[in-house]
């Protein structure tokens, strides 16, 4: 049997010092930065969660360190350019994946989109999955009134859905986070509606990337597959198939497929950490 190799975690911690961009000679000062990072990165949090190992936007600009509650750290850019781009087709942004904050490429969107297939998907198609309790009746009110009228701010949305009682606001509230995780809804832009002066604006993914339409149709699911998972190793270096399932809900047979794709290509191999007891993971050859 061959032995397989060891990783240590000083060599992990280094790469990801790189791709997170933690280092301070690496990090973002300008939006066009932001950009080109998250083209570099294909997909990052906004904000970094806990138990999840992926970059995000606000340690690329900030560091390894906790999100402040002070809302003049200057970390914080990171939120004005997240609005000023809202709409703009510079980057996909919703709460996708784990339901947070997820910043995508617009070169890999139609590959989430070809896994998702919610972008094909008219009112009477939403009607239908209702029907068979496939999702919520928030949901089917909220991207009924989005598909009627047009993008809504989120205090019109609660109306136009009749949700806009106080004992609906939790519903609400995980009906548009679970359209956003589908890709059945994004926002598209900020509103001063409210007692806060600002509000989300929600379009139906449909709406603001049609083109991605054609694009995604051309995807077959192994490919899509194959291309996120290889953009999330490019990012971390390693990972293990419980942290895949973990971040991206997919199946076991569909991640081990995939990745003994990129074994066989030689994008990734086997391996183990020196992390208390050894685990098995699996690596890009460039930490060897």
């Amino acid at each position: 049997m061959k032995t397989k190799i060891t990783i240590d975690q000083k060599q992990i911690h280094q790469y990801r010092s790189n791709t997170y961009r933690f280092k301070p000679n690496k990090r973002l000062h300008t939006i066009k930065d932001a950009v080109n990072y998250i083209n570099e990165r294909g997909f990052v949090f906004f904000w970094p969660i806990t138990g999840i190992d992926l970059p995000s936007l606000w340690c690329g600009v900030a560091g390894d360190r906790p999100v402040p509650n002070n809302h003049d750290d200057p970390g914080h850019i990171t939120w004005r350019w997240k609005d000023d781009l809202l709409g703009k087709k510079k980057w996909f942004y919703a709460k996708v994946l784990r339901r947070r904050s997820t910043i995508i490429s617009l070169k890999l969107i139609p590959y989430f989109f070809a896994l998702s297939q919610s972008v094909h998907e008219c009112l009477e198609d939403i009607n239908f999955i209702y029907k068979q309790g496939k999702i919520s009746t928030e949901e089917k009110q909220i991207f009924k009134a989005l598909t009627l009228s047009g993008p809504l701010d989120t205090i019109t949305l609660r109306t136009q859905s009749n949700l806009s009682a106080r004992e609906n606001a939790s519903r609400f509230n995980r009906a548009l986070e679970l359209l956003q995780r589908d890709f059945r809804i994004m926002p598209s832009g900020i509103s001063q509606n409210g007692r806060w002066k600002y509000a989300y604006i929600y379009q139906t993914v449909h709406e603001v990337f049609p083109e991605l339409i054609e694009q995604s149709v051309k995807i077959n699911k192994e490919e899509a597959f194959i291309t996120i998972l290889r953009s999330y190793f490019q990012s971390n270096g390693t990972g293990t198939v419980k942290e895949i399932q973990k971040l991206f809900r997919w199946s076991e047979p569909d991640i081990h497929k995939s990745i003994n794709s990129l074994i066989a290509a030689r994008e990734i191999i086997q391996a183990l950490t020196d992390e208390g007891n050894e685990k098995e993971i699996f690596a890009i050859p460039e930490l060897i």
